[in-house]
């Protein structure tokens, strides 16, 4: 026991970290408090109540969600359309049962007598959002040290957008698809940096092989058309490991595997219910349209900006930084970068609900990329400079999104 509480695992930077996670929930919480504090008996989207309706079904033995609605409702119509007849195309049950799952702890007599259980709901994707921030905090210092790790987890703490995705704020739970593609890509990168052990690879790396497919099963399931994530875990595993790529593919079929397994899960194993769902399954649906509409490119910078107001000013200075110095051009840069920048594509040109998730996904991987910028900057002559300058400008990222969060209302 006592190896496991080491310094180097319960130290002074974890427990800054998770003070700062702990002002991400509380700014998280504030936002479901001041949607849920209504003296009428629901203040749920009509959206929120279907995911609950399917899910309960679900989970009650009556039908899987969204395989089909029983009767396709127009608040999904983004993501259901009559000539699917009734199924859900761009998610799978998970969504639907994380949402309603939390409701088998209060008892069934009270959930229409009182409102507190409308809390419930939420519950899930509160917790998806302080594990995407710990995820982020922890890969982001493995690549970039305490600087860069704490400027990527206070760009994400006060991020505008996770908040409002992890406390499902006027948005449907896009957190869950951003918490499963982060993961199954920086998964795929750990799992190869292993393979050079001196060990049978394979069955050494059976706990990572089980977190990938975790992560591939979490991303696809909550997204169809994140499936894209499978050959880009795929890529990763072959380039990183270019002497062990035999061991690479073995991994990567046996992660998909037990994505595949955990994906029927959700379907509580109805063989022909799960073939009928993917034959209606969006897994692309996208459109190449959107990139001669200057109005895209508007929208996408709009929301982008939006995920994090010192963008304005990180984004440009981190890219011209890359540009001009090599030193900055190293893997633990250039890969978060290069997917950051796929999933903001991919989100133009995805025109439906989808794109918004791959939007909402490039986010994190673009914190660690500015993060990893702003680190190497400090460590040249300018440090004291590159430090008042980035020091000034969090600091009003921050006040600007408390006193925004303050402004709102209560119901």
């Amino acid at each position: 026991m006592t190896r496991f509480f080491t310094r180097q695992r319960f130290g002074r930077p974890q427990f800054l970290a998770g003070a700062l996670l702990l002002l991400f929930l509380a700014q998280a919480l504030w936002l479901v408090h001041s949607e849920l504090h209504r003296s009428e008996t629901s203040a749920l989207s009509a959206s929120e109540e279907v995911r609950i309706a399917a899910g309960w079904r679900q989970i009650h033995g009556g039908g899987v969600a969204g395989a089909p609605f029983p009767d396709a409702p127009g608040s999904l119509a983004m993501s259901v359309s009559p000539d699917d007849a009734g199924f859900d195309t761009e998610h799978s049950p998970l969504i639907s049962l994380v949402t309603a799952a939390p409701m088998l702890a209060w008892p069934q007599r009270l959930l229409t007598s009182e409102s507190h259980w409308r809390w419930l709901p939420r519950l899930p994707f509160l917790a998806f959002g302080v594990f995407l921030g710990a995820s982020l905090w922890y890969v982001a210092r493995r690549l970039c040290g305490n600087t860069g790790g704490f400027l990527a987890l206070t760009l994400y703490c006060f991020s505008p957008a996770m908040l409002q995705a992890t406390a499902v704020w006027h948005a449907e739970p896009e957190i869950l698809s951003a918490w499963g593609s982060f993961g199954a890509i920086f998964t795929a990168i750990a799992v190869a940096h292993t393979l050079y052990a001196p060990r049978e690879v394979v069955l050494w790396n059976w706990r990572r092989i089980v977190l990938l497919g975790i992560s591939l099963a979490i991303s696809v399931g909550s997204q169809f058309s994140m499936i894209v994530v499978v050959p880009i875990a795929l890529a990763f595993l072959l380039y990183l490991a270019p002497i062990r790529r035999g061991a690479a593919i073995v991994i990567w079929a046996a992660a998909c595997l037990v994505g595949l397994f955990i994906l029927f899960a959700t379907y509580f194993f109805h063989g022909h219910t799960f073939l009928e769902a993917m034959q209606h399954a969006s897994f692309w649906g996208a459109t190449w349209r959107s990139f001669t509409v200057l109005a895209v490119y508007r929208q996408v910078a709009s929301l982008i900006l939006r995920a994090c107001p010192a963008f304005a000013f990180l984004i440009p200075a981190a890219l011209a930084t890359y540009v001009a110095w090599p030193r900055t051009r190293y893997f633990g840069n250039t890969a978060p970068l290069l997917v950051g920048l796929l999933f903001i594509l991919l989100g133009m040109a995805h025109p439906r609900v989808a794109g918004a998730g791959f939007l909402l996904a490039s986010v994190p991987f673009l914190f660690i990329f500015v993060s990893g910028v702003v680190a190497d900057l400090m460590e040249t002559p300018y440090r004291a400079l590159v430090t008042a300058c980035v020091g000034a400008l969090v600091g009003a990222y921050i006040l600007w999104n408390l006193l925004a969060l303050a402004r709102i209302p209560l119901g």
